[in-house]
C-alpha cells in the first residue's frame, strides 16, 4: 500500500461534486475578497480582521449558512467566523450576507481541522458551535464522525476560560456519543446536570431541516458545555 495513502487522515466529510449555481458563483466572486479568509500557516488577528473588538464565535460546518446569518444579524456586536468545505454553501452564505447587509461574518472555505491548527490562536474564542454535523449513521462509519476525543480536546484549547462549546444533532445515537465524549473531556463542564442535554437556546435558529424533522417526529439534542 502506498505510504501516503496509508497515512491519509480520516475525513469527517466527503466533498460533494455539485456545481455552484450562477448566483452562488457570482456572490463568491463579488464578495470573497471582502469576507473570505485564506487558510495559511498564520494566526488570525481578530481585531484587524473585523476592524473592531468583540466576542468571537466560530461555527464549523455551516452548510448553506442561513442560520449563521440569522445569528449574526441578531447579534451584530459579536464577530463570527464560519468554516465550510463545500464551496456552493460558501457562495450561498456570501449571497445571503450581501442581500441582508450582514457584515460581522468572515469565512474559510477549507478543512476545519487545518484551520483550527494553523489559524486560530489558543484561548481566543468565546464560543464554538457545531450544528448537525454528518452523523455517519452506519456503525462502520462512526470513526468518520467529527466529534471524537482528540478533536474535542483541540476545540477546548481554542476556547477562552468560561467559553462555550455548543453542539446539536438530530441523531440520538450521535447525541449519546457526543455526551460521552464531552463528559469525559478534561476542561469541560456540562451547563446542565451531569448527563443531561440542554434545551434549545433562543439564539440558535430553527432551520428548515430541523422544522421538517420536528414534523416527522424526529428529536433534536443540544449539548452546551463550558470550558473550566
Amino acid at each position: 500500500m502506498n505510504e501516503t495513502r496509508k497515512r491519509r487522515p480520516i475525513r469527517s466529510y466527503v466533498l460533494r461534486t455539485g456545481r455552484m449555481t450562477p448566483g452562488q458563483q457570482r456572490a463568491y466572486e463579488e464578495n470573497w475578497g471582502r469576507w473570505g479568509l485564506e487558510h495559511r500557516d498564520e494566526l488570525l488577528d481578530f481585531e484587524a480582521t473585523f476592524g473592531r473588538p468583540g466576542e468571537r464565535v466560530l461555527e464549523i460546518g455551516f452548510g448553506m449558512g442561513q442560520s449563521l446569518v440569522d445569528m449574526a444579524a441578531a447579534a451584530q456586536q459579536r464577530n463570527f467566523i464560519g468554516i465550510e468545505v463545500h464551496k456552493p454553501g460558501v457562495g450561498r452564505l456570501l449571497h445571503t450576507m450581501a442581500e441582508r447587509d450582514v457584515d460581522n461574518i468572515r469565512v474559510y472555505c477549507h478543512d476545519a481541522v487545518e484551520v483550527l491548527r494553523d489559524c486560530i490562536p489558543d484561548g481566543s474564542l468565546d464560543t464554538i458551535q457545531i450544528f448537525f454535523p454528518d452523523p455517519w449513521h452506519k456503525k462502520r462509519h462512526h470513526k468518520r464522525r467529527l466529534i471524537q476525543p482528540a478533536f474535542v480536546n483541540h476545540l477546548v484549547g481554542k476556547l477562552k476560560p468560561g467559553g462555550t462549546l455548543h453542539l446539536a444533532t438530530d441523531w440520538e445515537n450521535y447525541a449519546e456519543q457526543m455526551m460521552a465524549v464531552l463528559s469525559a473531556t478534561e476542561g469541560l463542564r456540562n451547563s446542565q446536570p451531569a448527563g443531561q442535554f440542554a434545551p434549545r437556546p433562543e439564539y440558535r435558529p430553527l432551520t428548515k431541516f430541523e422544522l421538517r424533522g420536528e414534523r416527522l417526529g424526529h428529536g433534536v439534542w443540544d449539548l452546551i458545555f463550558l470550558r473550566v
